[in-house]
């Protein structure tokens, strides 16, 4: 794929516009503008190439929300990240990512957050991961909780509002929790999905993009900056381009959307 997209002869820059055509076709179409929202997952994880990735969003003048592994971060790490944020507050912003990212189940799908850790762990360690990042940041991070693998239980959602954070965030697909005081704000693109052990194509990541808009929620984009090499970078930058060019598109930071209520 990074032989196709990268390069500059004019047949490559036609055949990775057109990925975004469906998107176009969309927004045109939308009765309302569009919302979208950007979540890079992993942060502790892939330094540099998480700094490769903010670059292209600082670029754009684009916000993004960055779910942070507490034990995973580093003081270097949460240092360059509080830089980054006293520049544009409302561009970058920080959230919980489980504690440790490691799988705690011996079967089925791994999950940090899982049938095999009773409620009162679960909130220990909620509670763990939001006094490092609040030691690391040096303030509160915001109040928001995206489990490792965009997987978690009943439990996690009542430890999570115990804790004192207002939202969960998870895959649209995910069976929301009814929890007072909880709210959910889900991702419904995933740039790395793969098919049968592939990688969807950027014409694929193009009509799921444009099936979300046509969907009416807000339009939450999952990134994984650890495994998002140059060439996914470079759409990524020009999909920043088209809905920051776009009347009917505002982005947000997960923060904004939560506070605004603009609808999920």
């Amino acid at each position: 794929m990074s032989r196709r997209l990268d390069g500059g002869s004019k047949e490559r820059k036609r055949s990775t516009s057109a990925w975004l055509e469906p998107l176009r076709a969309a927004l045109a179409q939308a009765a309302e503008p569009a919302t979208f929202f950007f979540r890079d997952d992993d942060g502790g994880w892939g330094d540099g190439r998480l700094h490769r990735l903010l670059d292209v969003f600082q670029e754009a003048g684009a916000p993004i929300d960055l779910a942070v592994i507490p034990r995973a971060t580093t003081p270097g790490l949460a240092a360059a990240l509080e830089e980054r944020r006293r520049a544009a507050p409302e561009l970058v912003r920080v959230h919980q990512h489980g504690l440790i990212h490691e799988n705690h189940e011996e079967a089925g799908r791994k999950c940090e957050f899982g049938a095999s850790r009773s409620y009162e762990q679960q909130l220990d360690d909620v509670l763990t991961g939001q006094r490092i990042l609040r030691d690391l940041f040096g303030g509160e991070p915001d109040s928001i909780f995206t489990p490792p693998w965009n997987r978690c239980t009943a439990d996690t959602a009542r430890a999570v509002r115990a804790a004192g954070i207002e939202v969960l965030s998870r895959e649209s697909r995910a069976e929301p929790f009814d929890v007072a005081g909880l709210r959910d704000l889900p991702v419904s693109v995933d740039w790395m999905r793969e098919r049968h052990g592939v990688r969807v194509t950027p014409v694929e990541i193009g009509a799921a993009l444009a099936d979300a808009v046509a969907d009416g929620a807000a339009v939450g984009v999952m990134l994984h900056h650890a495994v998002t090499g140059g060439a996914d970078r470079a759409l990524v930058a020009e999909l920043l381009a088209l809905l920051q060019s776009s009347p009917a598109v505002r982005l947000a930071t997960m923060r904004q959307l939560a506070r605004m209520e603009v609808p999920a």
